[in-house]
Parts: C-alpha cells; structure tokens; sequence
C-alpha cells in the first residue's frame, strides 16, 4: 500500500524457497517460495497491516498523515531475506498486497522483521550501512545486540540471553541437574543454546548430549536426534530450536515414542498452539512471551472479502489450503471448487487463533514504535495541537536517531529499547495442561521479570502438571543426591554431575545433602553413626558407678576397715605380751598409716579436680611414707634390741622412742617437702585426653611435673629398699618376739608390687592407668597389714596361751639346747 511514508515488513509466510540448480548456461529462474503456508506468519503480517491501518486512522499519532507499506515472503530462507532487503532498500518493487498496483514511494523508513534470527542478522549487515532501521519481532539472537555489527537493528522481543538464564534457573529451580539438549542449527538455535549451557554450567546443571539438527538437513539427521533422545537416561529435554525445526523433530519420535521425557521449551515453539497436537509433549514448560490483547485484530482478521482475497495470491492460496478447494477452477480433476459457504470463522488455524496473541503483540509494537520515531521526525507540538508535514522529506537515519528514544505505552504494555537496542524481558512461564476434554492448552503459571532484583525476577503463582499429567516433579539427576554422611567423588571421565557417594572416613562427617568434602570434628566431638553430625564423645574415668569403681572402693574401705580393727584389738590386748614385745607405739602409728593409704586409694576413683589431683598423689605419697617409716623404724628397734643383748651394749638408750619418733618424723618430713616443692612449682591437674582414645574423651590428672612424681615414687622405694635390707639382715636374730621374719615378706611383697606397677602404669590406657595406681596401693598395704599384724592377731585371738612372756622364753631354751 502507498502511503507518505513506507514501512517495510518481512516475515516467512512460507516454509521453504524453491531450490534451483544452476547450468550457468540461462538466466536463473526468480526466487520463489514453495511448501505450505505458515499460518503464524501470516497472522504477524496482517497484524502489521492493521496497526498501520489503526495509525492512519488515528488523530494522535501521525495525524494528517498516510503510512504505507510494502511486505515481503523471506521463505524463511537467508537467499530470499537478502534479495528483500536490497529491494526494500532500493524502494522499487511492487508490494505483493497490491497486486498489479506499484508504489513508488521511495526508500523505506524502516523495516519490520524478520521472524528468524538467521535472516535477521543477514538483513541487518545490509541495512546498517544505509541506516535503515530494522525491528524485529520474533528474532531473539543474543549477538543481535552488538551494535559494533548491528547498529540500526532493534526488537520488540527479549534477547535470548535473557531467555537462557530464566531456563537455567528454571532448571535448576526444580532439582533437574542432569539434561538433554536440542537445538535448531541456526544462529537462534547455536547462539540461544550457547548462552543457555553457560547459564546452565554457573548453575552445577551437566548435560547429557547436544544435538543440533535443522528442517532443510537429510531425515537421516533428524532420525540420528531422534534416536539420541530415546537413548539418554536425561530425563529432561530442553529444546532451542524454531518451531518449524522442533515440529520435523517430534513428528520422528511420534513414529517411534521414546520412553517419558519432561520437555523444556524456548519461546518458538513453547506457545505455538500448532504443536499442541503432540500428545507426548504434556506437561511441557517454557517461557513464552506475555500474552497480550489487541482489540479490534480478531475482526480485522475475519474480514477477508471475496474481493481481498482475490486481490492477493498469499491470501488466496491460504483460502484454498485452509478449506481444500479452489477459487479458480483448474486442471485438476479431483479438485473441487469453493463454493462460497466456507465460513472463516468455523476455522480452526493459527491465523485466526487471538487467544494466545504473544508474538504478534510484538509485531503491532513494532509498527507503533516506528510510527513514534517518524512522528517525532516529522510534526511538532503547537498551541497543544500536532501538525505533522506529510510533505517533509526524512532520511531513514532521522528515524533511526529517533528510535532509540521512544518511550510510549501501548494497550498497557510498555515500549522502549536500551542501549543495545532490546526492550526489558518479561516472560510468562507456560505450561502444557491437558484439559477435561483430554487436549492439551497452554496454561500461564508464572512469570519471570529481568527488572526486579535478585531473588524476586522468578516466581510461580500456580499448580503444574508434568510429563504424562503427572503432579509430582519429575527427577532427572545422572546419580541421586548423596545423604548427609557420604561425600561426591567424581566419576572419572564423566560429568561433574556423576559422582559416587563415599561415606566420610572416620572422624569426619558431612551434613548436608551433596557435600564434596567431609570435614573433622572438633576434638572434643564424634560423630554418630550415620557420619552427619558430631556429638560430643563420652567422657570416661573411674568412678564409682562401674563394677570396677565399686569393687576397688570396696577393697579400699575394708582394708581401711581390717587396719582399724587390728588397732582396736592392739589397743584392748595392749598390755599383752605379744603386743608389748612389738613397740606398740610404732604398731599404732603403722595401723593409722595403712588406714590412711586405704583411704587415700579413693581420692583416685571418682572425676579429677584440681584439688583431688594434687590431694590423690601427695596423700598416698606422704602416707606411704610414714608407713615405711614406721616399719623401717620397727626394723631398726628389732636390730638394736639384739644388740643391746650384748654384754656391755648400750645402743638402746641411742634409740630409744624419742629417737625413734624423730625417724618416723624426719622421714616423713622429708616426702613432705618433696609434695611441697612437686606441687609449688608444676603441681598435677586434671586434663581430657584425646589420644589414647578416638572415640571417648578420658579424663585423668596430668602429673604436672613428671619428675616430682617419680621422685615420690623414688624416696618410697628407697625406704622399701632400705627397710627390706635391715629386715633380711634381722630375720635370723633368735627370739619368738622377732619381727624381722614378717617385716622381710612384707617388704618383698611391697617391692614386687611397686616394680611391676613401673610397667603396668605405663602401658595401661585411660582409666586403667588409675586402676592399676590403686591396685598397687591396695595390694601393698595388705601386704603389709597381713604379713605384720595377721600373725599376731591370730595368736592374741585364737591362741591367746602362747601370748604369755613363758611362752616366747620357752623357744630361747629350747634354742639353745
């Protein structure tokens, strides 16, 4: 149509171009179009026309003038879309609307086009040198956006950028970390899906195969993809591809179904209502372009007259294909003709579908957005009156310079472009429902907006159903998520999305859902049996709640007891010979010495404290000593009094009980100044150790200074030593009052005891440690108590006529007989 100004328009109403082979010997024959016609495409350029119609008819916008327009058929086909472009650029062919009919109106203000991608950018290198600009409604390629290779290019749809980071995140939205992916072999298909396993990879999602394929290819191609998908263990299919290309593809499988696949679509093919009849296809999801309303465009649609149709061969081979007859009776037999009661519409097609009117908004944007730029080119605003000059000659750079700065609302829905000359992206997310009826719809169940911060861009406001209707998302993962305790390890040569669940070593655990690494307790924790989470670690000593607290605390406090006993009967038989013969004052002291190391044994049973660990060692210590003092002391009376014996001896009054207090007393003070030096200046403490055990914390007294310990030990040994000399020297002195016979099994019992205690405490872990340390005091004191004083309470019990001064004599004569 002729108008003032010219819109150009080229979209791909048919879906091949006849291909002719060259003899370079005649002329070629002029590109044409051949195959069926797309309905879709054909809605988008009678959607154009109307929004032309509307502004030429508008008293607003372009008031005064006339918008004309010349649209093309690219075939869908990169041949034909060049050979467009230099006719839309030049200005000079006939519009195919118009039938017989030329404009002649000149060079194009701008162009509206094309659908595909692949045209686009080739139309674009044509149109940038001459600054024409192009508008595309339908082309999503994100290199678009380079204005160093497209200046003049613009688009009413989001790039696919956009596009591929909604999916990824979608993807990853509902666990699918393991996919498939199919793309058309195209500058939208290649471009689109590059963008999207960039995204994809960001988001941890590993990709099964990637299979590229295009309509014009060999079958054999397509089977090959088609084959691939029945294959894949993917569950998930995400599909960038055109839809004339995905329809060649799912036309494949229809022949051979592969197993469930849960599809994810670009916005191609995702809302074309045309693919809906592939049933296998329920339950896909896709993001699609806002679905709009444009009033007025469903009459404008219906209303193709006899007239209009006959003025147009597009439209009229559309007729004749949409009800299989013929306006114009040919030589066809079998071809009936239309008879005039074909109703438009009873038509069930794409064309006159407005229900889903998505892509066809972005066309009628498109012209509105051209219209603004000429508007802002030509009229001016006088006295709040427009007045536009129909007669102003504008260049398409004007117009170019004046499209970058629209910014108007149309039916609701904003336009405007950046910087790169695209608009901001807004998708619905759609989801293929099957109806009570059983066909399948296109249902809206979200949105994504690149305009709103991070975290609020995606959301979802309603139920999906999945892949064969199913409510319950699908899993498609290469291995299952490994539990809380096990750590990913990767397959070799796999995927980082293959991985083997190892369960954490020990020690170490892993608390969340794939974990790559387990990580160490703190010392002072374990972790549970499961390897998720660390509990602390049992914390063990001797106490008095086990069998083996119970029984050595037993033995400890009837040993005391036993010694507290012996002392009562000392104490009443004390005016008895046996008891008078034997320094009853240091067989007292000794009694209250045993009670004491019995006692000081359950300092050592119970949880260490810092006081118990000080009071444990230097009690047993000290008492001990004064226990080997008083022996030792009960030895040297035994030798003195012998020698005493002899004619002229005086040694008794050199020791007599005061000396022999003084060498109980200078002994014992001796350890006590040892304790004292040992605990002023690294005095024992109590500590958790967690290296004897892995699993359990024991808690001991450290011995602070390892010296002061053994040199406690030492000095009682060295008594023992001492007192176990003297004694074997005294065994054989005569007389029945002689003790050095029980004293010398007594130190030998003593000495064997604390020698093998040397070994035993040092290999002996844990608790044990402590056990045995209370064994060697328990065994030794009974030692002493049963070797000393067992005999004598036997006699003074059980055979008191031999506790007589004649009895003890009577051996002495009978000795020396």
């Amino acid at each position: 149509m002729d108008g003032d100004y010219i819109i150009g328009g080229v979209f791909s109403i048919h879906y091949n171009m006849h291909t002719v082979k060259h003899n370079y010997t005649t002329m070629p024959e002029p590109l044409r179009c051949t195959g069926s016609i797309n309905t879709r495409e054909l809605r988008f350029s009678r959607a154009m026309i109307f929004a032309i119609e509307e502004i030429n008819n508008s008293t607003e916008l372009l008031p005064g003038i006339k918008i004309g327009y010349q649209i093309y058929d690219s075939c869908a086909s990169v041949p034909v879309a060049v050979h467009v472009a230099f006719q839309l650029s030049n200005g000079l062919d006939p519009v195919i609307y118009t039938g017989d009919n030329c404009s002649q109106s000149g060079i194009v203000m701008a162009v509206v086009g094309e659908s595909g991608s692949t045209p686009s950018i080739s139309i674009s290198r044509i149109f940038g040198p001459f600054n024409i600009p192009q508008v595309s409604h339908f082309a999503t390629c994100a290199c678009l956006s380079d204005k160093q290779q497209y200046p003049s290019f613009f688009r009413t749809i989001p790039s696919d950028q956009f596009q591929a980071d909604a999916l990824a995140k979608l993807v990853k939205h509902f666990g699918w970390t393991w996919i498939g992916a199919v793309r058309s072999d195209s500058d939208y298909g290649n471009n689109g899906m590059a963008s999207f396993l960039d995204a994809a990879r960001k988001e941890g999602i590993c990709v099964e195969y990637s299979e590229s394929f295009y309509r014009t290819q060999p079958r054999s191609r397509i089977q090959r993809v088609a084959d691939v998908i029945r294959r894949s263990t993917a569950m998930v299919v995400v599909a960038f591809a055109a839809f004339g290309d995905l329809r060649l593809l799912l036309e494949e499988l229809l022949l051979e179904p592969s197993p469930p696949r849960q599809w994810i679509g670009s916005e191609d093919w995702v809302t074309d209502t045309e693919l809906l009849k592939f049933s296998f296809c329920a339950g896909a999801i896709g993001f699609g372009i806002e679905r709009s309303v444009i009033p007025g465009l469903r009459d404008f649609l219906l209303d193709l007259s006899p007239s209009k149709v006959a003025a147009s061969p597009v439209l009229t081979e559309f007729r004749e294909d949409a009800f299989n007859c013929r306006l114009v009776k040919s030589a066809a037999k079998d071809e009936r003709l239309c008879d005039g009661t074909e109703d438009i519409k009873t038509l069930q097609s794409p064309y006159t579908d407005t229900s889903q009117l998505r892509i066809t908004n972005m066309v009628y944007k498109a012209v509105y957005a051209i219209a603004h730029a000429i508007h802002k080119a030509v009229c001016q605003e006088r006295n709040s009156t427009t007045q536009c000059d129909k007669f102003t000659r504008i260049e398409a750079k004007e117009v170019l310079s004046q499209l970058k700065k629209v910014n108007f609302s149309r039916n609701g829905y904003d336009v405007s472009f950046d910087t790169n000359g695209d608009p901001v992206a807004r998708y619905e997310l759609v989801n293929w429902q099957k109806s009570e009826s059983g066909s399948i719809e296109l249902v809206t169940v979200g949105h994504y907006d690149a305009s709103l911060p991070v975290g609020q861009k995606f959301r979802i406001n309603r139920n999906l159903t999945w892949v064969d209707g199913g409510t319950q998302v699908p899993v498609s993962v290469c291995t299952d998520s490994c539990p809380p305790g096990t750590r990913k390890v990767l397959q070799k040569g796999k995927p980082i999305c293959c991985y083997d669940c190892i369960p954490c070593p020990e020690g170490e655990i892993s608390n969340a859902t794939d974990s790559p690494n387990c990580f160490p307790c703190l010392k002072e924790l374990w972790p549970n049996a499961e390897r998720d989470t660390c509990l602390p670690k049992p914390v063990e000593f001797l106490s008095y709640n086990e069998v083996l607290g119970i029984i050595l605390a037993t033995f400890s406090v009837g040993g005391a007891c036993l010694a507290i006993i012996t002392a009562a009967v000392f104490y009443r038989h004390r005016t008895s010979p046996i008891v008078r013969a034997n320094n009853s004052e240091l067989s007292f002291l000794l009694l209250f010495s045993l009670t004491l190391c019995f006692l000081c044994s359950l300092t050592f049973i119970g949880a260490p404290s810092e006081w118990s660990c000080m009071l444990r060692h230097t009690a047993f210590g000290i008492t001990f000593v004064l226990c080997m003092s008083c022996v030792l002391g009960k030895t040297i009376v035994v030798l003195m009094a012998f020698k005493a014996t002899l004619p002229g001896s005086n040694v008794m009054k050199w020791f007599g009980p005061p000396q022999q207090r003084m060498t109980v007393v200078s002994f014992t003070f001796i350890q006590v100044l040892i304790c004292t030096i040992w605990l002023g200046l690294s005095p024992p403490f109590p500590v958790k150790n967690l290296t004897i055990y892995k699993k359990r914390i024991i808690l001991e007294c450290a011995l602070g200074s390892a010296i002061g310990f053994w040199a406690v030990l030492g000095y009682i040994g060295l008594l023992a030593v001492f007192c176990f000399v003297l004694a074997v020297l005294a065994r054989k002195l005569p007389d029945n009052f002689n003790e050095a016979k029980l004293i010398t099994f007594s130190m030998l019992i003593f000495c064997a005891v604390w020698i093998t205690f040397i070994p035993a405490y040092l290999s002996s872990p844990g608790k044990f440690t402590v056990a045995v340390e209370i064994f060697a005091i328990l065994a030794s004191s009974f030692g002493l108590i049963l070797c000393i004083f067992a005999p004598k309470c036997f006699i003074i019990l059980l055979k008191p006529e031999k506790n007589t001064k004649k009895h003890l004599m009577n051996k002495n004569q009978s000795q020396d007989i």
